[in-house]
């Protein structure tokens, strides 16, 4: 991947321009987009397939007039009077005329109407006036709610002095989410750690200007979407906080590292093209592993949830390809302008002192020898205080958010507190109980003794409406429960009635549901809560894969995913602290607590996965390079300080710009928002400073050179995933070997193949030129095939089998780029066609016309028909007159009737026979020695 990052950096630099430009214009398509396709954004919750969801699905066709969402206007009139006074009584009447006029109106109860009555309040000083509308929440449109706010102002206006009405209910308790000024702190905050961190205003303009492009195009296209489905309002605020946050993260990282390199001295083009390959591989590594884990909030099987994930996810890898498109482009612009000035020389040490090592001064230095001084105590205390932080959230409650969350002035927050204080909590989210009647002789008497019964059941207030449909074909009983609709006892209500199935089915020979919006959340919340656990292994198993590809080692994964758990029980301690239990809701604008959103946890853990993923990579990926590069019965701890050293001032400006960001959305911040918000912040400022900064270096320190070991089997299983970019520095390194400028299809020197037993082939050196043919000859076919297949790429230590050595093939170092040289190079396996009777010449006429560099062709030796091998000799000749490398394979004598007279002979048994003490090999052998044709 570094290699390909390089190549991209490369290209970003000299068409920077022209990247510039292509962003702009896709910036201006996407908004164009948005403003032509938008269709707003939706504040309804459904999960298709809950007992809720179908009966509410079903009353749509078969009772329409309860189904829909509905608004309630409340009317108080003061102490001393009714709402049967005559001046209030007339202005009811009006108002509820004019709201059955609106738009979208189903009907409008009145406490005037004997057949559409409303809710009155014991003393007559109240009155829910219900409104029921033709269709659910997300199809109301904008303009039917404000027609619906007019008419309750009117309302209000006309009532007699004293007298109020306010406007609230179902259809208007979740607030859209909108930008404040508030979250414009976070990015101020962003700006001042990124001068203090990088040193220069431009290099932190960057960063900013990174993630503003990145939020703006994904939004713009989030907008775009909703053409194609429903969005959920939370979606769009989700996606520009995290958006934001990991956009300036990402392009810190890479920025940081460009100006280490330009301090080094590197030209500005090379570092933009290292920095991209270096630092761009632990951003891509950093951004998959953000998007798998919400991508696979998809495992809920809710609809609204996945959009939301997706969406996010979107944003996330559209800001990866920011980060290593345009910022790579802007970095090129900025050139000499970002280099560091040179420092100035430190005084000199007093006449006789000893200098002490630049690298062991410092902050950071003492901070990682104090953590790792007594590394077990580090351990203890991390665990035992971040454990304490969790305790909370054993009582964490999850719900979705109602109307009693928003803020206190909001007029369905009014509304909201007006019904509790003259009704009930329960009168804001009564249940409703229906099923099918179709066999009832007298429906009406049928519902009536359904609606006693359930009366009589604890945690239930009233049963103002249990009556058949028009068809009497169904019935519903409306049941107000005690408590609110978020709380315990309505939960308990929900189940309770569920329990009773069975009973009213052979008692009165009805299948009952319970639905309506407060058993649709309850059952959104018991779904969320489901999730949870198989979402949290697929999230913990994903890390701990995906480390162990990184780091090649079984302790750092485990230590990783440990802290990562850690950081996550005390987000959620703290969320329960400040929501259910008060810690701090009025310093955070909590206008009431009690359960949080039933989503956060799912999303919170996904987000923050991929975010303390992020920090380890960062952090203990130089911890190991330094460890694999360093020597002597100390390293492993000399690596850990190194390291720490390294990379520790990036990690914590990293983590205080993105704890800002995600804290600016806390204070103003809607209901569905603020305790994710705060859940990152807190999990986020945790991970890095508490788990990465202070657990990893204790365990690490603790566990000595064992952090570090990994069985032999795992490491050839894994795939490994360069983040550092080691391949590269190895590419670099090795840029104009054999020589500069040097055009050879195939260089070596000191290759050797082996495997766990022992040596195979090698070691050997050779150069052959474009063009040129090889002979490859060995006493075993494992032998043969080793050398030809690490030619072709095709050997990258896998199998228990080691590569070892210099190896260019097309100019392509390997086993690096051996992806790019799998598809120049065609490999003919002679042995293989013969025995299924094909012809080998054919497959070689083959890669000629598919524009091979080089064809290897192994097992010559088992074709022994004359003709078949004079017309394989054919095919290579012709493939050597038109510019293409032969090598050529054989056990035993070379094949030297397939190639033109005079072709060098590489022996690959050679050094193998000498250091058994076997015969010396013929003089014509050319292992170890210059190879031309």
């Amino acid at each position: 991947m570094s290699s390909v990052l390089y190549s991209l950096g490369r290209w970003a630099v000299r068409m920077r321009r022209l990247v510039l430009a292509g962003w702009i214009v896709v910036l201006a398509l996407a908004g164009g987009a948005a403003g032509l396709l938008q269709q707003g954004f939706d504040n309804s919750v459904a999960i298709p397939g809950t007992e809720s969801q179908v009966a509410l699905d079903q009353l749509s066709a078969t009772f329409p007039q309860v189904s829909g969402a509905s608004a309630q206007v409340i009317v108080v009139v003061p102490d001393g009077t009714t709402i049967e006074d005559p001046a209030v009584r007339d202005v009811v009447e009006e108002a509820v005329d004019a709201l059955g006029d609106v738009g979208q109106v189903e009907a409008v109860t009145s406490p005037y109407d004997d057949q559409l009555t409303a809710s009155v309040s014991d003393d007559e000083t109240a009155t829910i006036l219900q409104v029921q509308l033709d269709g659910p929440q997300g199809s109301i449109t904008p303009e039917t709610k404000d027609a619906l706010h007019a008419e309750a102002d009117a309302l209000d206006a006309a009532l007699p002095a004293g007298a109020e009405a306010h406007l609230g209910g179902q259809l208007f308790a979740t607030e859209m989410p909108t930008p404040t000024l508030t979250e414009g702190v976070g990015l101020l905050v962003a700006m001042v750690v990124l001068v203090v961190t990088l040193g220069s205003l431009i290099a932190a303009g960057l960063p900013l200007l990174n993630a503003i492009l990145g939020v703006g195009v994904s939004m713009a296209l989030l907008l775009a979407a909703t053409a194609l489905g429903p969005v959920s309002s939370t979606t769009p605020m989700l996606a520009v906080m995290l958006g934001l946050a990991v956009g300036i993260d990402y392009a810190l990282f890479v920025v940081s590292r460009h100006r280490e390199q330009l301090r080094a001295g590197l030209p500005v083009a090379e570092s933009v093209a290292r920095a991209t390959a270096t630092a761009g591989s632990a951003v891509v590594f950093a951004g998959l592993t953000v998007m798998i884990a919400l991508i696979g909030l998809s495992v809920a099987g809710i609809p609204f949830l996945s959009v939301m994930g997706i969406a996010a996810a979107v944003t996330v890898g559209l800001t990866v390809i920011v980060s290593l498109t345009l910022l790579p482009a802007l970095l090129a612009m900025a050139g000499e302008r970002l280099r560091p000035k040179a420092r100035k020389p430190r005084k000199a040490a007093a006449a006789g002192a000893r200098p002490a090592d630049a690298g062991s001064r410092g902050f950071f230095a003492g901070w990682v020898r104090v953590v790792t001084k007594v590394p077990a105590l580090t351990i203890v205390l991390v665990i035992a205080a971040l454990g304490a932080l969790a305790l909370p959230a054993a009582n964490l409650r999850l719900a979705l958010p109602d109307a009693g969350v928003l803020p206190e002035e909001d007029s369905a927050r009014v509304t909201y507190d007006l019904v509790s204080e003259k009704f009930g909590e329960g009168f804001n989210g009564p249940l409703i109980v229906t099923g099918s009647i179709l066999t009832s002789n007298d429906p009406l008497k049928l519902m009536e003794d359904i609606g006693d019964e359930l009366a009589e059941l604890p945690g239930v207030d009233d049963v103002p409406l249990a009556t058949p449909n028009e068809t009497a074909d169904t019935g519903i009983v409306q049941v107000v429960p005690t408590g609110g609709p978020a709380s315990e006892e309505t939960e308990e209500l929900v189940r309770e009635i569920r329990s009773m199935h069975d009973h009213f089915l052979d008692e009165y020979g009805v299948d009952l549901a319970v639905t309506g919006q407060t058993a649709v959340g309850i059952d959104v919340s018991a779904k969320l809560g489901g999730a949870l656990l198989p979402f949290g292994i697929l999230v913990v198993g994903l890390s701990l894969v995906l480390l162990t590809m990184v780091f090649r080692s079984i302790a750092v994964p485990v230590k990783a995913t440990i802290g990562y758990l850690l950081s996550v029980g005390a987000a959620f301690g703290v969320i329960a602290l400040v929501f259910e239990n008060g810690v701090g809701a009025e310093l955070l604008g909590v206008t009431r607590t009690g359960p949080v959103i039933s989503f956060m946890p799912i999303i919170l853990m996904g987000i923050l996965f991929g975010l303390a993923m992020d920090y380890e990579v960062f952090l203990v990926s130089r911890m190991r390079e330094d460890y694999v590069h360093g020597t002597g019965p100390d390293r492993a701890r000399r690596a850990i300080e190194s390291g720490f050293r390294s990379s520790a001032a990036v990690v914590t400006a990293a983590a205080v710009i993105m704890t800002a960001v995600f804290v600016a959305f806390v204070p103003d911040g809607s209901s569905s928002i603020k305790p994710i918000a705060l859940g990152l912040a807190v999990g986020v400022f945790v991970d890095a400073f508490v788990v990465r900064m202070m657990l990893v270096p204790a365990a690490l320190a603790l566990l000595g050179d064992k952090a570090w070991w990994m069985p032999a089997w795992l490491d050839r299983l894994l795939p490994s995933f360069d983040v550092e970019g080691e391949g590269l520095a190895r590419e670099i390194a090795l840029a104009d070997w054999p020589e500069p400028g040097a055009q050879d299809a195939v260089a070596a020197e000191g290759l050797t193949i082996a495997d766990p037993s022992g040596v195979v082939a090698g070691p050997v050196s050779l150069r052959l030129p474009r063009g040129g043919v090889l002979l490859v000859r060995g006493d075993t076919a494992v032998q043969v095939s080793g050398i030809l297949h690490a030619i072709a790429g095709r050997v990258v230590a896998t199998g228990g089998t080691e590569v070892t050595g210099k190896l260019k093939t097309t100019g392509l170092v390997l086993p690096e780029r051996a992806a790019t040289v799998r598809g120049r190079v065609a490999v003919v396996d002679a042995a293989g066609d013969a025995r299924n009777g094909a012809a080998p010449d054919e497959a070689v006429r083959r890669a000629v016309r598919e524009k091979a560099r080089v064809v290897v062709v192994t097992g010559t030796e088992t074709v022994s028909e004359l003709g078949m091998r004079g017309d394989l000799a054919r095919a290579l000749a012709d493939a050597q007159r038109v510019g293409i490398t032969a090598v050529i394979g054989a056990v035993g004598a070379p094949a030297t009737d397939l190639a033109p007279a005079g072709a060098p002979v590489l022996d690959a048994g050679a050094a193998v026979r000498a250091r058994h003490g076997y015969q010396q090999v013929p003089a014509n052998d050319t292992s170890m020695q210059e190879v031309r044709a």
